[in-house]
């Protein structure tokens, strides 16, 4: 009988093996369907170093620490107690059976042990939570809203039967051998061995052999379900996880976040000025998705962690990120055999697949409202255990929405031509740039004015004012408050004045990559030409657009926001704050300051500094703050479904008891300013949004 099981079993191994290579070499082949990126290939070494630091160190996984940690010991389990499977298999021939070598080396055998019990209480856990989430007690609130559950639940299950029957075998063994006392061989398993004990050599031989059996079918299924299965993101991410970090777009580790991808065809970037014939603008076709696009959607473990942070959807807007990326993949795989056909063979397929080959991108695969409502705050990448680039996915498909099929909201229309004739979103006229500074009691350096044709060697900083600081009116305040500080500290800066014009940013993000590019090639020119190098800017969309983007079109520059400036000059002693602010204050983190360019410190340390003002964090902050709803263009969009965005951000800070809300960036000024007064918010009388700079300047001046 023994020989029996033992016969079944490696026949088993066999055909497993074989349909999981089979369905391994399908994905490869479905993920070969999408174009050519050669971008992801670069620093090898630090791509390495990346690629184990976030799987050996679960460093994205942490972020969640509970769940992290428990998934830590599943993930080790998983490859650590490999040696119990082929033990499993050579005890089906005899019981006594051992891995050589090591099989009866104490060291090796605790370890077995730990890891065997930490994977059965980190899987209990990862079930029980779960379960403490399931859609239907939650619905939209639950991370898992949308996700396949049965074959979560299944592996769930498999990885604890795989914990039940390692610590089984272990108290087995014990008993077989005769183990009386406690000792670091069954260090864990000990309590099963005094179970076992009683039992005769007969029966502890069939039950470890039976036992052996159950552990090899449940490992041996799970491998057959998976072939079955190759879009179960839940199983596939523990090999596909590996690769897609590694070839992540940062070689350095960072998440996908700050610049946008330029466009490329087949790698190759596109020549707005003289396109190629076969130049791909933006993606409306699963076949002009990258191949790292269309892996990036396979890896999808369906945690959810990107839905439960995304702003829009937790607004009740149609957006998900996990299910456009599920959306993704399943058009993928389903539309993959009629790509994979030669095209003079294609009329012959099927009418089911033929069907799905004619569905469009956008419209059938993906809802154009959830299309529209991302913010690109980067919550999403923020989150994704696996390094998913949802916000490129996104932004790939707007930009074949606007330059190609002209189908985006309307309100989008008026910005692009303000921008493209007026040079601003707003469509004020380039003369009003220079309006502020008649505003002001101190000289402020106009370049040009006195006939410089480069910036003076005695000019520190360029001040980039931008549009919403130069036309926008709570915008011009800050402008005006940080240009009298670096004033104050004895700071010599120069503003272009007129010489400036949008960097495109909103454009940009909306899907106008054509127009971008005329306006970024515009400042590079002018900033070039006058030899610019440090550049101070108040607005985050500016300084991650001409720090983090200028570069792909030849302008390099540094770059830094108000906040790290000022921080400086706080620290220096150039500027010091007196005047006591009596207020509680909290502080609100931009998205492209924050999360998409990691300057979290600088503003906080102002705003800690400020004398006789207290200071309070809200419940979601740093690198989980909330969009104040502006960003990805949405400015100058309308928010018609659901609850507003800026609306619930303003909610969380009232809820901080805090009269002050500090913001670093001009929309976040706009947007929770105008929230305050809704009804809904309910702020109390005299609550305030302050940008934080205008805050140290009050403490500044006696």
């Amino acid at each position: 009988m023994h020989e029996v099981l033992f016969s079944v079993a490696m026949i088993a191994l066999v055909v497993a093996v074989y349909r999981f290579g089979v369905t391994a070499w399908r994905i490869v082949d479905v993920i070969h369907v999408g174009q050519q990126d050669n971008s992801r290939s670069n620093e090898p070494a630090r791509r390495w170093l990346t690629m184990l630091k976030e799987s050996l160190g679960h460093t994205r996984m942490l972020q969640w620490t509970p769940i992290g940690i428990a998934h830590w010991f599943v993930f080790v389990g998983f490859g650590a107690l490999l040696g119990t499977l082929i033990t499993a298999f050579g005890q089906l021939r005899s019981p006594e059976w051992t891995l050589p070598v090591i099989g009866d080396w104490t060291p090796y055998n605790l370890f077995s042990e730990f890891i065997g019990t930490a994977t059965f209480i980190g899987i209990v856990v990862l079930m029980l939570i779960r379960q403490a989430g399931k859609p239907k007690r939650l619905g939209r609130n639950s991370r898992f809203f949308g996700s396949t559950l049965w074959q979560a639940y299944y592996v769930e299950w498999t990885i604890f039967t795989i914990g039940v029957c390692v610590l089984t075998l272990r108290g087995l063994e014990g008993a077989y051998v005769g183990a009386s006392s406690w000792s670091l061989d069954h260090a864990f398993s000990y309590p099963l061995v005094v179970l076992f004990s009683g039992l005769s050599s007969t029966t502890l031989e069939w039950l470890i052999a039976i036992v052996a059996f159950i552990k090899i079918a449940a490992s041996l299924a799970w491998f057959f379900v998976i072939a079955w299965q190759p879009t179960m993101g839940v199983a596939w991410h523990r090999f596909l996880a590996f690769f897609n970090i590694w070839l992540k777009r940062n070689a350095d580790g960072r998440p996908a976040l700050g610049p946008l991808q330029p466009m490329r065809t087949n790698g190759v970037l596109v020549d707005f000025e003289d396109p190629a014939d076969d130049a791909i603008f933006g993606v409306g076709a699963i076949e002009e998705m990258t191949w790292k696009d269309l892996l990036d959607v396979t890896t999808c473990t369906e945690c959810g962690r990107c839905q439960s942070q995304c702003p829009a959807w937790n607004t009740g807007k149609p957006l998900s990120p996990k299910l456009v990326v599920l959306s993704l993949r399943d058009h993928a795989w389903a539309k993959a055999p009629y790509l994979m056909t030669p095209e003079a063979e294609r009329s012959t397929l099927g009418t089911e697949l033929l069907a799905e080959a004619q569905r469009s991108l956008v419209g059938d695969v993906i809802d154009p409202e959830a299309l529209w409502a991302c913010t690109t705050c980067g919550a999403c990448v923020q989150q994704c255990p696996v390094d998913i680039e949802h916000i490129d996915h996104i932004v790939d498909m707007r930009r074949q929405q606007v330059m190609v099929e002209t189908a985006f909201p309307a309100e989008l229309n008026g910005m692009f031509k303000n921008i493209e004739v007026k040079g601003n979103p707003w469509g004020m006229n380039a003369s009003g740039r220079n309006s502020w500074i008649s505003e002001v009691d101190f000289p402020v350096r106009v370049f040009g004015a006195s006939g410089e044709e480069t910036i003076p060697d005695d000019v520190e900083w360029l001040f980039w004012v931008g549009c919403a600081g130069a036309f926008e009116d709570k915008a011009k305040k800050t402008t005006k408050a940080v240009a009298e500080l670096l004033h104050l500290a004895g700071v010599n800066f120069m503003v272009l004045g007129d010489g400036e014009t949008c960097t495109g940013d909103a454009a940009r993000r909306a899907g106008n990559e054509f127009l971008y590019v005329m306006q970024a090639q515009q400042n590079i020119e002018t900033l070039n030409s006058i030899g610019a190098r440090k550049i101070i800017t108040t607005c985050p969309h500016c300084m991650n657009t001409i720090g983090r983007e200028y570069p792909q079109l030849g302008g390099n520059y540094e770059v830094v926001h108000h906040s790290q400036v000022l921080s400086a000059l706080v620290g220096a002693g150039a500027i010091t704050p007196l005047t006591p602010i009596d207020t509680t204050i909290t502080y609100h983190d931009p998205c492209y300051l924050g999360r998409h360019n990691q300057v979290f410190i600088p503003p906080r340390t102002i705003l800690e500094g400020l004398p006789g003002a207290s200071f309070v964090e809200m419940e979601r902050s740093g690198t989980t703050s909330f969009c104040c709803g502006a960003g990805g263009s949405r400015m100058w969009m309308e928010e018609r479904i659901g609850s507003k965005i800026n609306e619930e951000r303003a909610k969380q800070a009232v809820a901080t008891g805090a009269r002050t809300v500090a913001v670093a960036c001009p929309f976040c000024n706009v947007m929770l300013s105008d929230a305050m007064v809704a009804a809904d918010v309910a702020a109390p009388e005299g609550t305030r949004v302050a940008e934080f700079s205008t805050l140290l300047l009050e403490a500044v001046k006696k």
